[in-house]
């Protein structure tokens, strides 16, 4: 299990995985995940497993608010 943000950008839904750090897109949310997972099992091809911490829990999403002077 990899944990993945989804977020519409334009025309386009991005797919993003938070380790390993792979992007992707497509038309809908559900294309942007299927490419995204195609995306993931050819980085572990290439790059296998090693170096990848393994998820116990669900990651936490929230915001962090930053100001720019």
């Amino acid at each position: 299990m990899f944990a993945a943000v989804v977020a519409h950008e334009g025309r386009w839904y991005v797919a993003r995985s938070v380790n390993p750090p792979v992007t992707s897109q497509g038309r809908t949310q559900r294309e942007a995940l299927d490419n995204l997972t195609e995306a993931i099992h050819l980085y572990l091809e290439s790059f296998g497993t090693g170096d990848l911490p393994e998820m116990t829990e669900p990651p936490v999403l929230t915001h962090v608010e930053v100001s720019v002077a």
